[in-house]
C-alpha cells in the first residue's frame, strides 16, 4: 500500500460515524447473599463424582439409595463416598435418612431448580 493509500484508508475510517455497539446491562437478579448460595452448591456440583452421585439420585426417581450402591457406581472408597455425599448434604441438595446402620440418600425436591434458573434467559419484556 502507497502512502496515498493508507493516508486516504485512514481518512475514510475517520470519516465513519461513532456507534454504540454495546447491549445495555439487564442487571442480575441476584443479590449478595443469594449469590453466595448458589456458590455453595454450584461448588458442590463441580466434582465429577458427586456429579455422578446426584446423576444416580436424579435416575432413583426420587427413590432413597443405600450408600453401599454408590461404592462400586463410583469405583470408591466407602470413606470417599461418605465425603462427598457429606458435601452434596451440607450443600442443601441431598437429604440423609438413616435406617439401621446404614445411610440412604436422595435429591431434595427442587434443589436444582435454583441452578436451572441462575442460567434461565430473562423473561421477555411486553
Amino acid at each position: 500500500m502507497s502512502i496515498d493509500e493508507g493516508a486516504r484508508v485512514g481518512a475514510a475510517m475517520t470519516d465513519l460515524p461513532v456507534i454504540n455497539c454495546c447491549t445495555p446491562l439487564a442487571g442480575s437478579s441476584l443479590d449478595e447473599e443469594r449469590a453466595a448460595q448458589l456458590e455453595a452448591v454450584i461448588k458442590a456440583l463441580a466434582d465429577r463424582q458427586r456429579l455422578r452421585i446426584v446423576n444416580m439420585l436424579l435416575r432413583a426417581d426420587g427413590e432413597a439409595v443405600c450408600v453401599c450402591e454408590f461404592e462400586p457406581f463410583l469405583g470408591l472408597s466407602q470413606a470417599t463416598v461418605s465425603h462427598h455425599l457429606k458435601v452434596l448434604v451440607e450443600a442443601g441438595l441431598v437429604a440423609r435418612e438413616g435406617r439401621g446402620n446404614r445411610g440412604y440418600f436422595s435429591l431434595v425436591p427442587g434443589a436444582l431448580d435454583s441452578v436451572r434458573d441462575v442460567f434461565a434467559p430473562a423473561a421477555a419484556c411486553c
